[in-house]
């Protein structure tokens, strides 16, 4: 059976040392900006940028956006996007 979206993104979150949740929830910025850091991308010292920043960065890191452009990156991230972070973070 594949994962489910609430799945992979508990594996994101252990993979980069969060704690999974049991109720079905998107990304915190705290969440987003572990999944940068572990990707190399440093989010910097002090307030963490917009959460479309960090998935438009992740995004672009993973594969799948040419660019880190926040502006045509879309929002939340689906199943594939899931699927290619999983990925990405299981083979560092």
């Amino acid at each position: 059976m594949a994962p489910t979206v609430d799945d992979l993104r508990n594996e994101i979150r252990e993979a980069v040392g969060r704690y999974s949740r049991v109720e079905s929830t998107g990304f915190t910025k705290e969440a987003l900006a572990a999944i940068c850091e572990e990707l190399g991308y440093d989010v910097g010292p002090g307030s963490l940028p917009p959460k479309s920043e960090m998935r438009a960065e992740i995004r672009s890191r993973v594969g799948l956006a040419d660019d880190a452009d926040p502006e045509s990156a879309g929002g939340a991230f689906r199943k594939a996007d899931l699927e290619a972070i999983a990925e990405a973070l299981r083979d560092p």
